[in-house]
């Protein structure tokens, strides 16, 4: 025993350095792996079964896969992920202008700020039950606007048409928010010595914000994406509580529509859940990583 602990000992001392970043991530680590990674194999693993979530599985292969190649609901479901997709990186540039507009010194500008900040702290719930109520063709603002101008009274989210894109507006409001958010705090940390120094040499105006602010700003707009790509593809709060997948199904996206074919009245098919789950994670993969080697090009350049 008296041998044992003073060669632990120096182990300790000799690579403490080494081990000690390994110790304080040991925790986060362990929870990651718990409730992400391991997760994310079990789910494809499931989605080689026949499994309602109770009884036994049953072996099916790529089945669950190929029954999606001919699922009506799922290219839906996936139409509107891409259109929430691109609509929603409407965020990052509207964020950008948002924050250049409230970073100035004027009169009321904190009143300004907390105004804009106000989406970003309330609940996607309340955000999905004001606009439901916003578009509401009896009593919304947004209805009465429209036929006052249009003598048209339309429903909005009961119109197969629109109710994608009312969805999409109304979680374009706190997602504007968090990307405004991100930006504030990437400008405060602008360096004002190369801004000072554009200036003298006659930058101004779109030159000195192309060519000085955002190049400042490429981390802030790298989380700005990444997590804008995430919320538009996990969509599912404000499909929930606005429509319900409705009219028709028409506004499913693929994060309700493995709700629903999962955990619903409507499913309990464990394994053709997984299998859109499985698709959707495969999405985001591709742009998360995209992103990623883009950034660690561009540091490899700089």
């Amino acid at each position: 025993m008296s041998s044992t602990v003073p060669a632990t000992s120096s182990y300790w001392k000799r690579n403490q350095q080494r081990l000690a970043p390994w110790l304080f991530l040991a925790p986060g680590m362990i929870m990651f792996s718990i409730y992400v990674i391991i997760p994310i194999f079990e789910s494809i693993w499931i989605s080689f079964y026949d499994w309602d979530g109770m009884g036994a599985k049953t072996w099916i292969g790529m089945a669950n896969y190929a029954e999606l190649l001919d699922d009506e609901a799922f290219y839906t479901s996936l139409k509107n992920n891409i259109l929430w997709l691109v609509l929603y990186l409407l965020a990052v540039p509207a964020g950008l202008a948002v924050a250049l507009f409230l970073n100035q010194t004027v009169t009321g500008i904190r009143l300004y700020k907390s105004l804009f900040f106000f989406p970003f702290v309330i609940s996607q719930v309340v955000v999905g039950l004001i606009f439901t109520w916003f578009y509401a063709p009896d009593f919304g603002l947004l209805s009465a606007l429209i036929k006052a101008v249009s003598g048209e009274n339309i429903a909005i989210l009961a119109d197969e048409r629109y109710v994608t894109l009312g969805i999409i507006a109304a979680g374009l409001w706190p997602q504007i928010a968090y990307c405004m958010i991100l930006y504030l705090t990437g400008l405060n940390n602008i360096n004002p010595e190369q801004v000072e120094a554009a200036r003298m040499d006659g930058a101004k105006g779109w030159s000195l914000l192309w060519n000085i602010v955002l190049p400042q700003l490429g981390p802030a707009t790298f989380i700005a994406i990444v997590v804008t790509v995430i919320g538009a593809l996990r969509s599912f709060d404000l499909v929930s509580i606005m429509t319900d997948g409705g009219p028709y199904g028409s506004s499913r996206v693929l994060s309700f529509y493995m709700y629903e074919q999962a955990l619903s009245e409507y499913g309990y098919r464990m394994g053709y859940g997984a299998a859109i789950a499985v698709v959707l994670f495969m999405i985001m993969m591709v742009f998360i990583t995209l992103f990623i080697v883009r950034m660690l090009m561009q540091e490899r350049n700089a």
